[in-house]
């Protein structure tokens, strides 16, 4: 489990639970996905620590911090992908075959070529690994 998924996980469970994420990494879609997902805080971890704990306080007070770098970040790359595209092409990307992936997820075989092909005609790729590579590079994954 990834932190993004970690903090899904705990708004569903303890939603009122300030969550923040402290990262090296500058991706677009990592940090909309941890938007999305709920956090409260995203800052890198380098920052200077006045400034962390600053963001500490303001997440614990239920505001959101963003660090700026990262907040421009986010205004690159649109993740085009659907949930079940993401989430058939980390499988696939992993070495599962699309029967293993449509068994694991209840659907039908047919279905899961459905959204491996879309992810990768969105991401104009050459193949399911080259799709998951980009995905990846870019946050999505």
């Amino acid at each position: 489990m990834n932190g993004i998924e970690l903090i899904e996980k705990l708004a569903k469970s303890q939603p009122k639970i300030n969550t923040m994420i402290m990262t090296i990494l500058s991706k677009s879609g990592y940090i909309k996905r941890a938007i999305k997902a709920g956090v409260g805080g995203f800052v890198l971890k380098e920052a200077p620590s006045g400034d962390l704990i600053k963001a500490v306080n303001h997440v614990m007070q239920g505001t959101r911090v963003i660090d700026p770098e990262l907040a421009i970040c986010t205004l690159g790359d649109c993740d085009p992908l659907t949930d079940k595209e993401r989430k058939a092409l980390l499988l696939a990307s992993q070495g599962f075959k699309a029967s293993e992936i449509a068994t694991q997820f209840f659907l039908s075989k047919g279905t899961v070529r459905n959204y491996l092909s879309e992810a990768m005609a969105k991401l104009n790729a050459a193949n399911r690994i080259d799709a998951a590579r980009i995905a990846h590079q870019k946050g999505w994954l």
